[in-house]
């Protein structure tokens, strides 16, 4: 490929914001053409954050200014509304979009409205012309798409973890247990007391049991995959470390498939893409071991070779589970390897 991809961010001062930037600023068919913030307009990106020193050159710009028509490709690293009230405008100009927040992912705006309280601007656009950013599950009708629904972190490891046996329909899908643990990177670049060093590190706790906004967004894939109805219990937790995601999910196996080599299964499935790693049976995978990188880990585990089976699924929930992703959707979009400028090895220790 010779032309370069253009690419515009909009929000750029966030934790996915800079981990874009990180992975752009080093992708071989990239240039950097703007980065908006309405509150940092001419401040240097480097100012803000000098790991891009001699990196990244740009200074923020208004949205406005910053000649987002002229992209090839628009990120979105903001708060949910602000692609879809942006998106037609994009599109008109020949613009793809890929939103790293929730406006493109529910099918259902009934469901996107209960649990995002603001009404969808464009149900045209999602409907017709855009797509769930899973690589893995919709690599060929994302190659077709002008608009992406990144998905969220839990989502990314919960989906993974459970493709290989919902689509071969050997588990119980009516009571399906997704324990999940994320550092406090994933509540996003902001004063909020929840998140302050005094509160969050040494402590660990549970969030959203009663009901979070992630869940109609796993069951709406899980079912897709399943063909019927899956029944999730969902907990996130939070965990006093800045990044990393780990969830251990637990699922029934059903009668006639408990010969099934799950190992087997699994390694078939997911033997030809570039960020799964299917892990040596009775594996204990880490966090730190896919830490910077857009790597997913996955283990699976059988206790005393009963009808239960646990897999464990670990990523970075920056990279893996938001701009990696993000990243490996547009080289799908524009025809590149997938793995093109995400080759980082996890960081240790």
């Amino acid at each position: 490929m010779t032309k370069k991809i253009k690419v515009g961010i909009v929000g750029g001062t966030g934790y996915t914001g800079v981990e874009l930037l990180r992975l752009l600023s080093q992708h071989p068919h990239v240039q950097l053409h703007a980065i908006t913030s309405r509150k940092e307009e001419g401040m240097k990106v480097s100012e803000m954050f000098p790991n891009l020193r001699g990196k990244v050159d740009l200074a923020f710009s208004t949205p406005e200014n910053a000649a987002l028509t002229q992209c090839d490709v628009v990120f979105f690293a903001t708060p949910h509304g602000v692609a879809m009230a942006q998106a037609q405008e994009l599109l008109a100009a020949g613009v793809k979009v890929i939103d790293l927040a929730a406006d493109f992912r529910l099918q259902d705006t009934a469901e996107f409205e209960k649990w995002y309280k603001m009404p969808h601007s464009c149900p045209d656009i999602l409907k017709n012309q855009s797509c769930y950013g899973l690589v893995e599950i919709n690599r060929e009708k994302i190659a077709q798409s002008q608009v992406i629904g990144n998905p969220g972190c839990y989502p990314t490891t919960i989906i993974l973890g459970l493709a290989p046996v919902l689509e071969a329909g050997l588990v119980d899908v009516s009571h399906v247990v997704a324990d999940c643990k994320s550092g406090v990177s994933g509540a996003g670049r902001k004063a909020e007391v929840g998140t302050l060093f005094s509160e969050a590190s040494d402590n660990f706790k549970a969030y959203g049991v009663s009901g979070h906004r992630h869940h109609p967004e796993i069951t709406e894939q899980l079912s897709k995959l399943a063909k019927e109805p899956v029944q999730l219990l969902f907990v996130p937790h939070l965990v006093p470390m800045i990044r990393g995601m780990l969830s251990t999910i637990y699922v029934k196996i059903k009668p006639e498939a408990l010969q099934t080599d799950f190992q087997k299964l699994y390694e078939e499935r997911y033997a030809k893409e570039a960020f799964v790693d299917v892990m040596p049976a009775g594996s204990l995978p880490e966090t730190r071991s896919v830490r910077a990188s857009n790597q997913l880990r996955i283990a699976l585990h059988r206790p005393g070779n009963g009808d239960t089976l646990v897999i464990v699924v670990v990523q970075d929930n920056l990279v893996k589970g938001a701009s990696g992703q993000a990243v490996q959707n547009m080289n799908v979009l524009f025809g590149l390897p997938e793995d093109t400028g995400l080759g980082h090895v996890a960081v240790l220790p």
